[in-house]
């Protein structure tokens, strides 16, 4: 597992080990803290079906069988919780915390699997508005992780007209989002949760490489 396991304990010691791994994944439990505001959207982001993750029990890189909302992590090297403040070493919203580090016992975790194996909340349980929804839905049928792997796997085959294919799909990934906050008036922080982290970021997982020129076109290369 990503968090050490020690028998020898038998209650939490605030070491902090499992909040600097990485962020918790929300359940249908969890649903309350986001109708009181108690974890608000703009602190979640979206692992969408089939991106590359790592399984938290098995601690190796998969892709991710299903869809999944997540607390933000620190930095873009996942190095833990955004609601962990490191320097007195707490959960900042300790009393509001979800299922997952409710159940989180390193010294026991059979209450960890348990929430771990219930139903995890989705974008569509979170969100009521149809047009948001819609585009969502399009999002999901023209920049899917299946489709990109397709094109992916294509490059040597197809060549130029592939690479203009994954770049028209990062084109379209890039551009919906301020568009989405600025036509239905919402908070660009929430974009992650909407659509899932930007693709020039996650196309990483294919081994490429995406640079943002100042013309703001792009440019896809093998990654080091």
């Amino acid at each position: 597992m990503i968090f050490e396991t020690d028998s020898t304990r038998d209650h939490c010691i605030r070491c902090g080990t499992c909040c600097l791994n990485s962020s918790p994944v929300l359940h249908t439990q969890d649903m309350s803290l986001l109708t009181l505001n108690s974890i608000h959207r703009s602190k979640l982001y979206t692992i969408r079906k089939d991106e590359l993750v790592r399984d938290p029990i098995k601690n190796k890189l998969i892709n991710s069988p299903e869809e999944l909302i997540k607390i933000k992590e620190l930095s873009n090297n996942r190095s833990g919780c955004i609601y962990f403040d490191k320097t007195d070493s707490i959960c900042i919203i300790y009393n509001n915390r979800p299922s997952q580090c409710t159940a989180l016992k390193c010294w026991d975790t059979e209450d960890f699997m348990t929430a771990y194996n219930s139903p995890k909340l989705e974008r569509r349980d979170i969100i009521e508005d149809g047009t948001l929804l819609g585009l969502i839905a399009e999002h999901e049928k023209r920049c899917s992780y299946s489709l990109l792997r397709n094109l992916v796997e294509q490059i040597n085959s197809k060549g130029e007209n592939v690479l203009e294919e994954i770049l028209n799909i990062l084109r379209f990934d890039h551009q919906i989002r301020p568009f989405v906050s600025r036509k239905l008036d919402l908070d660009s922080n929430c974009m992650d949760l909407y659509f899932g982290r930007p693709l020039a970021q996650t196309i990483s997982m294919f081994g490429l490489h995406v640079e943002q020129k100042k013309d703001g076109t792009f440019l896809l290369t093998a990654s080091k």
